[in-house]
């Protein structure tokens, strides 16, 4: 939260320079201009300091949404025992994707138990093989038996901790092309 209000203050310091830089600009201006010219009007700055603060909400928002997420995915973590494959929870969003199999996930058959299926959830990783090319690697992070003996409430927190799982990741996308847009948006000369 601190850096959210560190942006929020250097935003509002930023905007009040403009703000004095164009009430100097258009004193001079109007001094320089006859009378009988009508100056422009500008679009009062309380607006865009609204917008800041705004964003600032959202923000703070989506931070606890995203807190919430994994506080439960920790939990789901546990309940499930993914420990025993997967012995560091810090570690586990350093897979690519995660899937599931023997459950469905698409649109069409969205929790759906596949008869005579195994239920795992797999984490999917990209390592190099002997020419150096990168190829998926299936990693099994629990394995729950045949899909006709799953007990309901488990196949919901299965499906509820691969969901959650991916909100996470996208979380951390999104994070990336957040920072690398700000990069761009530094008013400054050059990026690097």
């Amino acid at each position: 939260m601190s850096s959210s209000l560190d942006k929020l203050r250097a935003l509002t310091s930023r905007l009040e320079e403009k703000l004095e830089q164009k009430e100097n600009t258009a004193s001079n201006a109007q001094k320089t201009k006859e009378a009988s010219v009508p100056t422009p009007v500008e679009k009062p700055v309380t607006k865009s300091v609204e917008q800041v603060v705004k964003k600032v909400q959202t923000t703070e928002k989506l931070e606890d949404i995203r807190s919430n997420n994994i506080i439960r995915v920790k939990d789901l973590y546990e309940k499930l025992k993914i420990f025993e494959k997967s012995p560091d929870f810090d570690n586990i969003f350093i897979y690519k994707a995660m899937n599931l199999s023997g459950i469905g996930l698409k649109e069409d058959d969205f929790g759906e138990v596949r008869e005579g299926k195994y239920i795992q959830i797999i984490a999917i990783t990209y390592e190099p093989d002997k020419n150096g090319k990168k190829k998926a690697k299936n990693i099994s992070l629990g394995y729950f038996g045949k899909a006709e003996t799953l007990d309901p409430i488990l196949k919901n927190e299965i499906i509820e901790f691969v969901l959650r799982w991916r909100y996470e990741k996208a979380f951390q996308n999104v994070e990336h092309y957040k920072d690398l847009i700000e990069r761009v948006e530094v008013p400054t000369t050059t990026l690097f």
